[in-house]
């Protein structure tokens, strides 16, 4: 009997369907061995020796996998190929060695590595055996161990200089920094008024189209106020028009590469509005399921065979024209791609739409249907536009000389659709065209009319799921497994919040910044923690020991640490007023504060009196099971948000989702 030890146990399941009876398969459940919770587990003055005890959860488990070993002459740690996945392998491999009764010796247990769950997949892998990596253990261990050490000395000193039961993490308060810093710039942001001006004309064909200015006499445009604006107008009115010049290209728009998980739990919060934790965990199930490859990774390579079947796919299902002479290839943009060899693809270009049951089967079958059109269309052919740009001249005299404007429009019209014909519902994919009337050099147009149109700019967007996991990706600031949780952490602390599904710092968030960047300015530098990360892919490499890395982490952070313990004050958190009197002590003013199950309303004279009440924030719409009461946000007792009805327990309706048009509109109490 072989045995193959896996983390989940759907990964268990799938493993079966294909293997034979000669295989027995046992699931961790994940990590069976980690840092104690209680205590540091790290023993500084010993080299940062980390103190790694079976998980209490996981003894059955761990008892399971040794009864399993017993019987077997041969296992294989066939964990998740990646760092995470190698650490779990190496804990499973001391559990197995450590009991000694077993007289294991190292040949019979092998490590195996596959990125997809299939049966071409595992066999090759079990064909080819090898050792746990040690290098990627260590890179793990080191990260487990930093990221130990900030956390576990930095919370106590937020306890004593911020507020109990806080917390700090070496990258969620880089990630907080980011949207501090953002909803700065945006409340430093002065809005400046501007002028686009739109002229619509005819040419001798009767078809009319617009053109916008762009020069005044050979300058750009700038109109910056109504009075300008007026008195542009009044002389475009009065203006000749003619074509000065009509330029003709063919323009090609090729596919995008395949997805990586940042691009996947971007493409996911764009067009599905979906969390990244939530992406990545339907993204875990198509993976255990053998539906894709593995979809943690940073890599856009596509294994040869792959790029075979998917080239004679193509071939196939949409024609030669749809198949480029040569396979497209693309450039990973990531520095240190190499923990997962492939990008996410479908393992089986037959399967157009998953054919699963149960509470997630929806989501499943989107998320597939996406990763497999991506996929298919990457290979395509370009889609081809002809594209024509039209620049018209109008002349007009004013105060004895002559006034040149120069208005431009451009257009586009598919010639192919390549790619496209997928219908991926990418940002710039799917807009209409803009065909063009055909006109000649010089012709003269006929004015219709004159449209100034005021507008102002706008101050730098928040952040929302897409655009902060792109800005985390360019900065080299986490890695593709750390995204989705780094996300949901921050917004269980209540360090975050949603609104219209951006992230807006709470006035907790910006005084535990305020009190940690403030203090550790170089810790929490965005190029600092890359370069923590680029320490971590050194070890990765075997380049360096990772008790190194975090000794050179370790001595200037904990000379910091003891002088701010001793010297910073403490910090006092901003509280949002309500503008009502407590109507119990008929002194203070009403504030909403943060606990550890959300906001609240409680008197500005807290501790003297002790008035709370529930925070409502209602949605504008009503519920639509009972069609009375209020759609409503709540938090669950994990602090995660969601919809409810006010009348609850009367009415039980409860949703996940966003209800569609929600606007938040009012914050309202009730007394407890």
């Amino acid at each position: 009997m072989k045995l193959i030890i896996v983390e989940s146990p759907t990964k268990a399941r799938t493993l079966a369907r294909f293997l034979g009876k000669d295989y027995s398969i046992e699931a961790t459940t994940g990590h069976i061995k980690d840092l104690p919770k209680s205590i540091l587990g790290v023993d500084i003055e010993k080299n940062f020796k980390p103190q790694f005890d079976p998980v209490p959860k996981r003894l059955r488990t761990i008892e399971d996998i040794k009864a399993s070993a017993k019987k077997a002459n041969q296992i294989y740690l066939a964990t998740d190929p990646d760092r995470e996945g190698e650490a779990i392998a190496q804990h499973v491999y001391e559990v197995l060695r450590s009991n000694g009764k077993l007289q294991m010796p190292n040949d019979k247990i092998k490590r195996i590595t596959f990125h997809e769950i299939t049966k071409e997949a595992v066999e090759e892998a079990i064909a080819n055996p090898k050792k746990v990596d040690k290098n990627l253990v260590d890179a793990q261990i080191a990260r487990r161990v930093l990221d130990r050490l900030v956390g576990y000395k930095l919370s106590p000193l937020l306890w004593r200089k911020v507020r109990r039961g806080l917390s700090a993490g070496r990258v969620q308060t880089v990630v907080v920094k980011l949207i501090v810093e953002r909803e700065r710039e945006r409340e430093a942001f002065k809005s400046q008024e501007y002028w686009e001006i739109y002229v619509e004309v005819e040419a001798k064909s009767k078809k009319k189209f617009t053109v916008r200015l762009i020069k005044i006499q050979d300058k750009n445009a700038e109109v910056n106020n109504a009075q300008t604006a007026k008195s542009v107008t009044e002389r475009l009115k009065g203006a000749d028009y003619k074509v000065l010049s009509i330029d003709k290209r063919e323009v090609r728009k090729n596919p995008y590469p395949p997805f990586t998980t940042s691009t996947m739990t971007q493409a996911g919060a764009r067009i599905f509005a979906w969390s990244a934790r939530r992406t990545m965990s339907i993204a875990q199930r198509l993976y255990e399921e053998g539906l894709i490859t593995y979809h943690r990774t940073d890599s856009t390579n596509i294994a040869n065979q792959a790029v075979d079947r998917v080239r004679k796919y193509i071939k196939e299902n949409y024609g030669e024209n749809y198949l480029p002479e040569t396979p497209m290839f693309y450039k990973t943009k990531s520095k240190v791609a190499q923990e997962a060899h492939e990008a996410v693809r479908p393992t089986n270009l037959k399967v157009v739409k998953t054919d699963e049951d149960g509470k997630y089967a929806k989501d499943m079958e989107t998320l597939y249907s996406l990763i497999w059109k991506r996929f298919i269309a990457c290979q395509m052919a370009s889609s081809v536009y002809d594209e024509t740009t039209i620049d018209v001249l109008a002349l007009r005299q004013a105060q004895g000389k002559q006034i040149d404007y120069l208005l431009r429009v451009s257009g586009q019209v598919m010639k192919f659709d390549g790619w496209t014909r997928l219908r991926l519902g990418f940002a710039g994919q799917g807009k209409e065209s803009i065909p063009l009337p055909d006109v000649v050099k010089d012709e003269k147009l006929d004015l219709i009319k004159v449209d100034p149109q005021q507008k102002f700019t706008e101050p730098p967007a928040r952040y929302n799921e897409a655009s902060l996991i792109k800005t985390l990706e360019k900065l080299g600031i986490g890695r593709p497994s750390t995204y989705a949780p780094i996300i949901s952490t921050i917004q269980l602390r209540n360090y975050v919040e949603k609104d219209e599904e951006k992230f807006k710092p709470t006035l907790v968030g910006i005084a535990v910044n305020d009190f940690l960047v403030g203090n550790f300015s170089d810790v929490f530098e965005y190029q600092f923690t890359a370069g923590m990360e680029e320490n971590l892919d050194e070890v990765a490499n075997g380049k360096i020991k990772w008790e190194k890395s975090i000794g050179a982490f370790w001595s200037p952070f904990e000379k910091i640490l003891k002088k701010v313990t001793k010297n910073s004050k403490r910090v006092k958190i901003e509280t949002e007023k309500l503008g009502r009197k407590c109507p119990e002590c008929k002194k203070g003013d009403l504030v909403i504060r943060i606990g550890r199950f959300g906001k609240f309303i409680s008197c500005s004279n807290f501790p003297d009196c002790k008035h709370t009440e529930k925070l409502i924030q209602k949605t504008g719409i009503k519920c639509p099971d009972c069609k009375k009461g209020d759609v409503i946000i709540k938090n669950s007792k994990k602090g995660r948000k969601f919809f409810g009805c006010s009348r609850y327990p009367e009415c039980n309706w409860a949703s996940w989702r966003k209800p569609a048009k929600v606007t938040l509109q009012s914050q309202e109490s009730t007394q407890d």
